[in-house]
């Protein structure tokens, strides 16, 4: 598989979110907004990039006994700097994301790339893997995110655009199962005529 195609499966044909349905946990915990769902995806994105490129330079150094314990302390020493650093430079959204942001540790597409394509392949692939897979996160979470801050509140990226208020349930936790059901239902039929 050629680098462009191996980079753009996380956002078309193997999305994580909305193919996959992995990394439910903040999908639906953080995408009260596009800003949170933003600053999610990006951070797990960096964990994602960098725990992807350190497992494949090292993987051939791991005994076989000892390599997913391994593998999540590569994780999360990457999520450690991700938190101290969202910590000291975006406290607001540090805030908003609060215990989300140590659970990147356990998400599911972290540590399943790590273990499914990184422990296999070359850094280069790995990097690549893990920017589409990643940024295909990072866009299905800004997305929802938008989605449900439209429909709960009448604004995007927190700047009001419609008078009045939305309609609460997206707001609150069954507004992320419905807006995520019906997004995934609309990206399968757009992959279908695709």
């Amino acid at each position: 598989m050629n680098q462009l195609q191996n980079f753009t499966k996380g956002f078309i044909k193997e999305n994580p979110v909305f193919v996959l349905i992995l990394g439910m946990c903040p999908t639906l915990g953080v995408t009260t907004s596009a800003l949170n769902g933003l600053g999610m995806g990006l951070a797990t994105a960096f964990v994602l990039i960098m725990s992807n490129i350190v497992v494949a330079a090292v993987k051939g150094f791991i005994p076989d006994k000892v390599r997913i314990p391994s593998f999540i302390v590569i994780i999360a020493s990457f999520v450690t700097i991700v938190e101290l650093t969202m910590q000291a430079y975006l406290p607001d959204l540090f805030a908003q994301l609060g215990l989300f942001i140590p659970l990147i540790v356990v998400n599911c597409l972290v540590l399943g790339r790590a273990e499914a394509f990184a422990s296999k392949n070359n850094i280069l692939s790995s990097a690549i893997d893990g920017a589409g897979m990643g940024l295909g996160f990072a866009f299905a979470l800004t997305l929802l995110g938008g989605v449900r801050e439209i429909l709960g509140g009448g604004a995007i990226f927190g700047n009001k655009f419609i008078e009045g208020d939305g309609m609460l349930v997206f707001v609150l936790a069954p507004g992320a199962f419905l807006a995520l059901g019906y997004l995934i239902v609309i990206i399968k039929k757009l992959r279908k005529t695709a």
